[in-house]
């Protein structure tokens, strides 16, 4: 049996349009780190997207390396779906 908590992941995305041509990767975990990145995420108020999916392509990045260009559509719609919470906020 599977402990259902080292399959859990998350991966955080900085994108500062000044200084990175395309997000970059700058944390990534499982298990507990997993859980350390969503509580920062929360404690600093970043919205948090769940895709399995998604985590799984960006956990095969390396650090502080950029996401491929095949992520950009799907990138780019969490990037809008960001912009359109803070403008609520």
């Amino acid at each position: 049996m599977q402990d259902d908590k080292l399959l859990d992941k998350a991966v955080a995305l900085r994108y500062n349009p000044d200084q990175d041509e395309a997000p970059v990767v700058v944390a990534k975990g499982r298990g507990y780190i997993a859980e350390r990145i969503r509580e920062i995420a929360r404690e600093s108020g970043v919205l948090i997207k769940e895709d399995r999916q998604l985590a799984d392509y960006l956990m095969a990045l390396d650090l502080y390396e950029e996401i491929p260009s095949e992520l950009y559509p799907v990138i780019a719609e969490i990037l809008a779906f960001i912009f359109r919470m803070n403008q609520k906020m």
